[in-house]
């Protein structure tokens, strides 16, 4: 938000850093030995339920908070997450340096809070980034404390909270019901691969658990030789890599939903080829290691592959498509096969073994792809649109907030009193309340350097 910004007639523009709450009381767990504190950690997004803790657990780092201050995560990748703390009793609250915190009496909490979530903000505060010790990013509090906030009259504050939770209520009614439609559309996907399966595209009087007249089930080494992959060992040996060989690793599987894999990143040299397996055009493989193993992929080039991808050699090349969307079936249930490694790993034993089945014909193999397909098409086209009514959906909140902020989304009212009145009233009350402990320490200082002091109060009274 540009500090140059022509401000509604009432508003001013005024620095975070005048709200940044600094210091804030560690708490010594010694002297709440038995007290039960509500921990304001790092929630999730719009979370409203604090973490319960005991005092004696909270350790030395964390600061008292107050009803109503207003938090921002500053750590990676929780960024753009801000907390009002509620009004609550019989528990003491307490935030880590997780947070910045923010209290005031010229906004209201929600006000900040949702000025914190815009997208203006959240811009300018990922520039503010800086890592600080360890593995965590944080931002600087000292950086944030340079970005400028537009304030209205507290009434208006009022009325623009209202009218942004009025909007984002239906906004978040029509995400929810976009992602009630997503959830549907993977669960349509599964039944669909399911019936393809059992017979039930092609056949319409299928019996559940009874297959199709003529069909058969195979186990996949009857159809196939099912072989590893190997690297060159060792990783990266200029030995070996970076040659003009294709050499396939998972992510090259993975890295998209297609059918057919054209593309590759990795290479090697003539001289690791015997340390890997090579592979020719139309071949079916099946990524086996790391948590996105069984991914199928039909290979269209002349390739090698590493020992997290299994390919199916001296299958028909009329089954390929065939034998991939079963695999593309088996993908849920092959990552929840436990074989007792800290990274899931299948052996190509549990490849062989698996049983499919079979249509009596390659024609009848060819109609149910076709019909996969066409269904699966269908659904490819409505995840399309949900994904970008979803971005809209972000877009329009985005925009009510930058409208908010700008003074356009509810009407102004010439009758609230200037936010400047209030800035000034609450500046004269700092100063009277410096000024008052200043008339306090000078008594209980006489004797000491009396005019060196009276001559700083003099200067700095404004400064308080």
């Amino acid at each position: 938000m540009s500090e140059k910004m022509e401000l509604p007639k009432g508003w001013i523009l005024d620095y975070l850093g005048e709200y940044i709450v600094k210091g804030g009381g560690t708490v010594d767990p010694s002297r709440f030995k038995d007290e039960e504190f509500e921990l304001y950690s790092i929630p999730a997004y719009d979370s409203q339920v604090p973490e319960i803790v005991n005092g004696v657990q909270i350790g030395s780092t964390k600061k008292v908070v107050q009803d109503n201050d207003v938090l921002l995560s500053r750590i990676v990748p929780h960024i753009q997450r801000s907390w009002v703390v509620p009004a609550t009793h019989g528990k003491r609250k307490i935030g880590s340096g997780e947070w910045i915190i923010f209290r005031g009496n010229t906004f209201t909490p929600k006000y900040l809070r949702f000025f914190l979530l815009s997208y203006e903000f959240h811009q300018k505060f990922m520039k503010t980034i800086s890592g600080v010790g360890g593995s965590l990013t944080r931002a600087n509090p000292n950086q944030v404390a340079l970005f400028p906030i537009p304030l209205p009259p507290l009434h208006e504050q009022y009325r623009i909270i209202a009218k942004i939770e009025e909007l984002f209520s239906s906004l978040d009614k029509g995400i929810e019901n976009l992602k009630i439609a997503q959830a549907q559309l993977r669960t349509y996907r599964q039944a669909v691969l399911k019936w393809a399966f059992e017979g039930k595209l092609t056949n319409e009087d299928v019996k559940d658990g009874e297959l199709p007249e003529g069909w058969k089930w195979k186990r996949v080494s009857e159809i196939s030789r099912v072989v590893r992959g190997g690297s060159p060992r060792p990783a990266g040996d200029p030995r070996y890599y970076n040659g003009i060989i294709p050499f396939l690793k998972v992510a090259d599987l993975t890295k998209d939903e297609k059918v057919y894999l054209t593309t590759f990143e990795y290479t090697i040299k003539e001289a690791g080829l015997h340390k890997t397996r090579q592979i020719e055009p139309n071949t079916l493989l099946l990524t086996n290691s790391g948590a996105t193993l069984g991914v199928p992929k039909i290979c269209m080039i002349n390739a090698t592959m590493n020992d997290g991808i299994a390919a199916f050699l001296d299958l028909d090349k009329r089954s390929l498509c065939y034998l991939f969307y079963f695999w593309v079936s088996k993908t849920r249930e092959l990552r929840t096969i436990n074989q007792g490694a800290a990274q899931p790993n299948l052996n190509t034993e549990i490849i062989k073994n698996y049983e499919v089945a079979f249509p009596p014909t390659f024609e009848e193999q060819s109609l149910i792809v076709s019909e996969i397909e066409k269904r699966l098409s269908v659904c490819n086209k409505l995840e399309e649109s949900i994904a970008q009514s979803l971005l809209q959906a972000e877009a329009l909140r985005q925009s009510i907030l930058k409208k908010a902020f700008e003074g356009k989304l509810v009407p102004q009212d010439p009758d609230d009193e200037p936010a400047s009145v209030l800035l000034q009233w609450i500046k004269a009350e700092r100063a009277a309340v410096v000024a008052k402990k200043c008339n306090s320490w000078r008594k209980k200082c006489d004797k000491c350097c009396w005019g060196t002091w009276n001559a700083g109060w003099e200067t700095g009274q404004e400064e308080g």
